[in-house]
């Protein structure tokens, strides 16, 4: 297109408005084609405002759309973030999911969460397509394991010589009691060379350090956990005899270091792990040999010593022997259950943890018959003969029908009614009158809508109601059909299956805990619910071996 530009010629004062004229009919000599076009931009121009502003006008808000369910999910912080929702996709016409929220209005925050994400697509939480649970399992072993490890100078973990496999989250290093129920799920899933190497790792921390510690870490050497590990002997498959008569000797030192505490009884009764009964019988309590805070939980631990008005060194030593149980903390440590500050941890005698050392001594019996040494067959028997007897005359509440911790102070059984009543059944030291009469008790006191509650008290701590297991559900199933209880344990386990199945499906994490109530994660607790997880995994995909049916029934819904 030709150029045009405008000349600028001397204008005279007296010809000013006639040059002004002049001026003017040079611009507006412009083409026709350009003259078009410049006309048919500001139409453009025009219509286009006019429609960007009736769009917008039209446009509505997440806000505008979902009204009282929008107002619902925002007021009670269903989400953390609040851009959470407003991001969400609906899954289906939008007049449907209102028309379906005003016709049953959720009455509590688990429940408006329930509605949200069976009827959205929610960012970072349900957004994506989860693999099946079986398969989801599978695939975190890689996740969760470590290799051999070396610690550098001044690290606080321990050297372990294999492959482990660690629970998640914040817990860094392998646990105690958590591996057992980890290595039922290995097992189904055909990872056997893991179990053999936690084995082997358990193995080295008793032979370097007299027992296993809690978790693998310096700060836990000072205690142990429910020892488990002479039913993780169970799980191997390794016929060496070599390995096995190193594997006996192992644990009979786990046996002596639960045990040293005969020889220090004193005329308060309890020395260490070791407490006398009334009668003079032997049983055991959890202890942890120092009384100090804990490293990990140091200024949790002496606020609540502060607290208490009583000596700090006992408190501390109580907070620290229940990490040692596994459940920090229950009710079943405390003398005031809504008051961690009267917690008395070293004063219980507790069920579970005698009932696993009754299976390590018929264990070891049995392994020491195996490979010919006949006195020591005969001592161990003869011990867990003893043993079961204490448990009877003092853990056994029959006109309750289950089984009790027993006070020192009061001398009596405990009040708290616990899922620890099935540890007996689990390792077979019940009656089967005593085992039917803690399935009634069970199914009356503990069963909750997804699985087994751990006590039936609400208290805020994490290991009472409404909170649910892994490890506690595994023990309830495997002990309830030990005896013949098969509806129940099938019950139980469907419950779980269902919880653990319905929270993977919302967020696609395998959590540590669940509460049972409402079939959502659980709470509680010194720390925020960790995903991973080790024994959820395990026990989860245990169950749904055993019971492959549950696993494509749909979840329960649970009450409102």
């Amino acid at each position: 297109m030709k150029a045009f530009a405008l000349k600028h010629a001397p204008i005279s004062k007296a010809g000013s408005i006639a040059g002004a004229i002049a001026a003017a009919a040079t611009i507006a000599a412009v083409p026709p084609v350009l003259a078009q076009t410049r006309t048919m931009t500001r139409t453009m121009t025009r219509t286009t405002a006019r429609t960007t502003a009736q769009a917008t006008a039209r446009a509505q808000t997440p806000a505008d759309i979902y009204g009282p369910l929008f107002v619902a999910v925002q007021e009670q912080r269903v989400f953390g973030d609040g851009k959470t929702f407003v991001d969400a996709v609906p899954k289906r016409d939008p007049a449907a999911i209102m028309a379906a929220y005003r016709a049953a209005v959720p009455t509590t925050k688990q429940a408006l969460r329930r509605f949200v994400l069976a009827n959205f697509a929610v960012p970072g939480i349900d957004d994506a397509s989860p693999t099946d649970i079986a398969t989801h399992i599978r695939q975190l072993w890689p996740t969760l394991t470590r290799p051999p490890i070396d610690p550098p100078v001044g690290s606080s973990a321990l050297a372990l010589p294999a492959p482990y496999v660690v629970p998640g989250g914040r817990f860094r290093e392998i646990y105690y009691w958590d591996s057992f129920f980890t290595m039922l799920g290995l097992r189904v899933d055909e990872q056997q060379p893991l179990v053999e190497s936690m084995i082997d790792d358990f193995v080295s921390l008793i032979e370097r350090h007299g027992h296993i510690p809690n978790g693998t870490r310096t700060y836990y050497l000072s205690r142990s956990q429910p020892p488990f590990f002479a039913l993780m002997l169970d799980l191997s498959t390794n016929a060496d005899p070599v390995i096995a008569r190193r594997r006996l000797a192992a644990l009979r030192i786990e046996h002596d270091f639960w045990m040293k505490g005969r020889a220090c009884l004193n005329p308060s009764g309890a020395c260490d792990h070791v407490a006398r009964m009334p009668d003079g019988s032997i049983l055991n309590r959890y202890w942890d040999a120092r009384d100090t805070p804990r490293d990990e939980s140091f200024a949790e631990d002496r606020a609540t010593a502060a607290a208490s008005g009583r000596d700090a060194r006992i408190v501390q030593r109580d907070l620290r022997s229940a990490a040692e149980s596994g459940w920090d903390f229950s009710s079943r440590w405390l003398t005031d259950p809504q008051k961690l500050t009267t917690i008395h941890t070293t004063d219980i005698v507790p069920i579970d943890l005698n009932s696993l050392l009754y299976a390590m001594e018929r264990r070891i019996a049995d392994r020491c018959a195996a490979v010919a040494d006949q006195p020591c067959a005969r001592d161990f028997t003869a011990q867990a003969k003893r043993r079961k007897a204490a448990i009877d005359k003092y853990l056994w509440l029959k006109p309750q029908g289950r089984y009790v911790d027993w006070d020192r102070t009061t001398r009596a059984a405990t009040p708290v009614v616990s899922a620890a009543t099935l540890y007996p059944l689990f390792v077979g030291l019940a009656a089967p009158a005593q085992a039917k009469a803690v399935a009634t008790t069970t199914r009356a006191t503990l069963l909750g809508q997804g699985g087994l509650r751990t006590t039936t008290l609400r208290t805020g701590q994490q290991w009472d109601d409404p909170n649910g297991w892994a490890p506690l559900q595994w023990i309830a199933v495997d002990g309830l059909a030990r005896y013949g209880e098969d509806a129940l344990a099938r019950d139980i386990a469907r419950r779980w299956i269902a919880t653990v199945t319905r929270s993977y499906r919302e967020t696609g994490k395998m959590l540590e805990k669940y509460d049972v109530a409402e079939q959502t994660a659980g709470g509680g607790g010194e720390y925020p619910t960790q995903d991973g997880f080790g024994w959820t995994n395990g026990v989860t995909g245990a169950l749904m071996a055993r019971y492959p049916d549950l696993v494509a029934a749909p979840p329960p819904a649970a009450e409102d």
